[in-house]
């Protein structure tokens, strides 16, 4: 390929990423039969199949079981066309959050859940997606992973807007499912405790705290999620370390090696639990 032709193949591509933002852009629908799961490409304007979605079952989830049967009934109910809360998933790290959506997607793909996944730059784009599932027979999960704001993002006001406030009525066929690891999506500071401390000539503090919390409260669900006790993490290492082929139990060895392995990573969560188990298994698993 010659200067010509790599400049031409270059311009045709900027044309291409051009006609997908300007206003007017017709955004295309995807091949809905390819995949139970996308991803929202935020500079094209594209959806795009997932194929190689992380398979994880809902059984595989220890330590959640509240979170996961309120969640589970608010999809359940979605799905077979009741109505349903928009879902705020938040807490700490590492204890289930992303998967809980994930394995709901392998509960449900079959009965017709789909499940969009978008990040917060691609939430100006909400009316396009909204515009893409009007209307379909199947019922979509608008998935936004690690969601945190501050108040000047463009997404934020797009999402605020798109919950309860838009003139535009949102789509009966899809819910939005956030997670995050701050409850009301945004950072908080001592200062927002103090409203009848007048700061920075500001007349009504108080209304600054408000808006912190505006947007979280017009998620219908909110389900917390939190640190795992000791014998909640054993548990949770006990049921990977059997995934992945181990099957002398949680002997005194292996029990003090995952407590030294949580003590290093200074959590106990599934996640470090389950990156325990692949660890121990590598090293003492025969293939």
């Amino acid at each position: 390929m010659d200067k010509l032709d790599k400049f031409l193949a270059r311009a045709d591509g900027l044309l291409f990423r051009l006609e997908n933002i300007l206003p007017g852009a017709k955004i295309v629908a995807p091949d809905w039969q390819a995949a139970a799961a996308f991803r929202w490409d935020h500079p094209q304007r594209t959806l795009h199949p997932v194929s190689n979605f992380q398979r994880i079952a809902l059984s595989d989830l220890l330590g959640i079981d509240e979170q996961k049967q309120r969640i589970r009934q608010n999809t359940r109910q979605f799905v077979q066309g009741g109505t349903a809360n928009n879902v705020l998933l938040s807490g700490a790290r590492g204890t289930g959050k992303s998967s809980l959506v994930k394995a709901l997607l392998n509960e449900y793909a079959g009965q017709g859940l789909r499940v969009i996944q978008i990040d917060k730059q691609g939430l100006i784009d909400l009316s396009h997606i909204i515009t893409l599932v009007q209307g379909r027979k199947e019922r979509f999960i608008l998935y936004c992973d690690d969601l945190s704001f501050n108040a000047e993002e463009p997404g934020y006001q797009s999402l605020k807007a798109a919950l309860d406030g838009d003139l535009v009525a949102f789509s009966d066929n899809l819910l939005i499912y956030a997670t995050s690891n701050r409850r009301h999506l945004m950072a908080d500071y001592m200062q927002d405790n103090l409203a009848t401390k007048y700061a920075d000539d500001e007349v009504h503090p108080a209304e600054s705290v408000e808006e912190k919390v505006s947007l979280s409260e017009r998620f219908g669900l909110w389900v917390s999620f939190y640190p795992f006790s000791q014998d909640e993490y054993l548990a949770v290492a006990a049921h990977w370390l059997g995934h992945h082929g181990w099957r002398q139990g949680m002997t005194e060895a292996v029990r003090t090696a995952a407590l030294q392995w949580s003590l290093l990573r200074g959590s106990r969560s599934g996640r470090v639990a389950g990156q325990f188990a692949r660890d121990w298994c590598g090293q003492h698993v025969q293939r």
